[in-house]
């Protein structure tokens, strides 16, 4: 897992999407870069992850350019909502609260929390969760779902356990690691992306079923009108969304899509190994060749 980061609003490696035409609009895309597999930055500074290569897969088919910059989690909307950027797209889960400040995309992808905590702890997921453990803390990012998780859902039910909250996910960890907090809760993704790299020393003790949708997000009102164009390209990258009884959604996932090709490419295969490949076949995503660099992807990955 990478430990790069860059200053809130400073763009490094901003990557525009090749062979567009003059005159398009261009938007500006906030992500909380590092939250891997999601959001990742190469030594050379330069950007990509699911988020950030289905945001550009979607500029290229609904014609228009990006361009990302790295801004903290919990500074994204405010940024969006004041215009400072355009799209936030960082894993952020759709829900009521931020639907208040910001309008969502159509849901891309569906997560859980899970449960990290250290293999030789002695812990499991109800004593790390009840404050049992040598710290009595749970760590997680400011702004995020699994943080208010922890507010909600055992602080305010009179849990006696301390909530640490992190500028970012990778500092999360890292306490974790060196015996600072018991726990720390994430989205089950980047959970898995963290045991990957620290496989000695981390487990996911389990995981919450919160089923949780991300989505993309714009300003409120959506006046530069980015939303129908982004829910029509997910669409055709391969995306259905479904809705079931009791106000629940189905993602369906077109087999043979980009947006099945770039699941397979981005969960499952070693950080490292994703890095290399990327490098290696991003010229054909930014010309905006997707079949290409998935191919290209896959087999740098021997998928």
């Amino acid at each position: 897992m990478k430990v790069r980061t860059v200053g809130i609003g400073i763009l490094v490696g901003a990557l525009l999407v090749g062979g567009l035409a003059l005159g398009q609009d261009r938007y500006i895309v906030a992500s909380d870069i590092p939250w891997a597999p999601f959001e990742m930055v190469t030594d050379a500074g330069e950007f990509f992850g699911f988020d950030l290569d289905l945001m550009r897969a979607i500029a290229f088919v609904a014609g228009f350019e990006i361009e990302i910059r790295n801004v903290a989690f919990d500074a994204i909307i405010e940024n969006v909502r004041t215009g400072r950027a355009d799209i936030g797209a960082s894993g952020f889960t759709i829900t009521a609260d931020r639907a208040q400040a910001v309008d969502f995309s159509a849901p891309y992808f569906l997560s859980n929390q899970a449960v990290v905590i250290r293999k030789d702890s002695g812990l499991n997921i109800v004593t790390a969760l009840a404050g049992l453990g040598p710290n009595r803390a749970v760590g997680a990012q400011n702004g995020t779902t699994g943080f208010y998780w922890v507010e909600d859902e055992l602080q305010a039910a009179g849990v006696n356990v301390e909530l640490k909250g992190y500028e970012t996910y990778p500092s999360a960890i890292l306490d974790l690691v060196n015996g600072r907090v018991d726990a720390v809760v994430q989205d089950e993704p980047a959970s898995k992306a963290s045991i990957a790299a620290y496989p000695e020393l981390l487990t996911i003790a389990g995981i919450i079923r919160t089923n949780e949708y991300f989505g993309f997000l714009v300003r409120k009102g959506d006046p530069k009108g980015i939303l129908p164009r982004i829910n029509d390209a997910l669409a055709e990258l391969g995306l259905t969304v479904r809705d079931r009884p009791g106000g629940l959604q189905e993602l369906v996932i077109e087999e043979g899509s980009f947006i099945a090709g770039l699941m397979e490419v981005y969960f499952g295969p070693d950080l490292d190994e994703i890095m290399e490949a990327w490098i290696a076949s991003k010229g054909l995503l930014f010309a905006g060749d997707l079949d290409g660099f998935l191919a290209s992807m896959k087999a740098h990955l021997g998928l």
